[in-house]
């Protein structure tokens, strides 16, 4: 899919600046009352729109590629719900230096989650990753975390909770389906799509602004901002700042070195570095009831960072995607290696004329 261009003379990134545009318009303006219920309904179908054009898009034969990567989804599983709770438990130590035992639970807690979807895939596509691969590992994430998550929660933090089947079918009807009518009805849209790629490339952006708005909004409206010292506010910055490195270097890293290609590397980073708001928010009012107020923070100040900092590197992997793959150990690596000397051995040939060749001994 074909992304809007900026002009190179802006000094902000567009869409760094409609994030963070995004995020004080809530912050001034948060959507309450009827107009949060507006604004969720809102979220919900930009997020069912953005599943469908993305069910309209893919071939059907793209989608069971992706549905059979099954290398790529164990190793965004094993990020989401290994390699993230086993740093929220290194983070123990934290307490109560840099961390207030509340917000440690739910740092932990965040690390528990399952992976975003809609951002995950959006971020995947701009980066012109394999989009059909993040679709499935971001769904079989967020399905498995639906009952993963509370067992692990019951486990970790010593709570209970759990999940209803409703949550299950709640997230079939707004994600999945959208996604299957899309492929349906591919056929018959095909052709409208085809005419209006640039302006259906807003539609990433646009739903990823909306789901920060709402989100930020809730957040305003429960007060949580006033039940911590700015102190432990900027502590807790660092310490989900450098979480979310460590997981940005591991998935970069663990999939160059498990062989996979620079569309599969993609999904993994955005797909295995990231933490699910929409899911954490209804599961941390199961599992804590009244004290969810604090102990939600660290996942909005998470999602909220991890949007931004994963907007940058998304919009630097797609402009640097029309060259070819630096690695050289992939096959796109070996292909410019093989091209590169080949050029110099034509060059170093053609430094001569045929007359002006030096001539072998034997022909002397």
């Amino acid at each position: 899919m074909r992304h809007p261009t900026y002009p190179a003379w802006l000094p902000v990134d567009p869409f760094i600046a409609g994030l963070l545009g995004t995020v004080l318009l809530a912050a001034l303006l948060p959507a309450t009352g009827g107009a949060a219920t507006v604004a969720g309904g809102a979220t919900d179908a930009a997020v069912a729109l953005l599943f469908f054009l993305y069910g309209a898009r893919l071939s059907t034969r793209e989608a069971l590629d992706g549905l059979k990567h099954w290398r790529l989804h164990l190793t965004v599983l094993a990020c989401t719900f290994a390699v993230f709770p086993l740093l929220g438990l290194a983070a123990r130590g934290l307490v109560p230096f840099a961390l207030s035992p509340q917000l440690y639970t739910g740092l932990l807690f965040l690390c528990l989650l399952p992976s975003t979807i809609q951002s995950s895939i959006a971020f995947t596509s701009i980066a012109r990753g394999n989009v059909a691969a993040a679709i499935c590992a971001g769904s079989f994430s967020s399905l498995i975390g639906v009952f993963l998550t509370p067992l692990l929660a019951a486990l970790l933090l010593g709570g209970g909770g759990g999940v209803s089947a409703d949550s299950v079918l709640d997230l079939v009807l707004r994600l999945l389906a959208p996604f299957l009518a899309g492929q349906l009805l591919r056929r018959w849209t095909t052709g409208f799509l085809t005419r209006h790629k640039k302006a259906l490339g807003y539609v990433d952006r646009g739903s990823i602004l909306l789901v920060v708005y709402t989100a930020f909004s809730a957040g305003m409206a429960q007060g949580i901002w006033h039940q911590v010292t700015p102190v432990r506010l900027l502590e807790l910055l660092v310490v989900e700042a450098v979480l979310l490195a460590v997981m940005l270097a591991l998935t970069s890293y663990g999939a160059r070195r498990l062989g996979f290609d620079r569309a599969d590397r993609v999904t993994i980073v955005f797909a295995g570095s990231k933490k699910s708001l929409a899911s954490g928010l209804p599961m941390a009012t199961v599992l804590f009831g009244a004290q969810a107020g604090l102990t939600i923070l660290p996942l909005m100040l998470f999602h909220q960072m991890q949007l931004m900092v994963c907007a940058v590197i998304a919009k630097r992997w797609a402009r640097r995607d029309g060259g070819p793959d630096p690695d050289p150990v992939s096959p796109q690596g070996q292909r410019r290696r093989f091209t590169t000397s080949t050029a110099r051995a034509i060059a170093r040939k053609s430094r001569y004329a045929p007359s002006e060749r030096p001539r072998s001994p034997a022909r002397s």
